[in-house]
């Protein structure tokens, strides 16, 4: 979550992001967790972050893949981010 080595995508500024670009695409529910990760980035040093962990149960197939990679592309082109993990799962889910 950060922008250039420092803080920067404010639980607002995440919460927008959420409602403009998440919920849209996933109208019948998501899970967002916080979480903290690290990484090592084009200049091969460690970077230590916040972060935000979203899960979502989907369908698996190509339109829920290109959902995926469209928010994943919005997020990089918003907050400046190198890069935004995917994983993807089976699972059998109930509710």
């Amino acid at each position: 979550q950060n922008i250039g080595g420092k803080p920067g995508v404010s639980n607002a500024d995440f919460r927008k992001f959420v409602d403009e670009e998440l919920t849209p695409r996933f109208p019948n529910g998501l899970t967002v967790m916080d979480g903290g990760g690290q990484w090592k980035g084009e200049e091969n040093r460690l970077i230590r972050e916040a972060a935000k962990v979203v899960v979502l149960v989907l369908p698996n197939g190509p339109e829920a893949n290109r959902k995926l990679e469209d928010v994943r592309k919005a997020y990089k082109a918003r907050f400046h981010q190198e890069s935004v993990l995917l994983v993807t799962q089976p699972a059998c889910v109930g509710f």
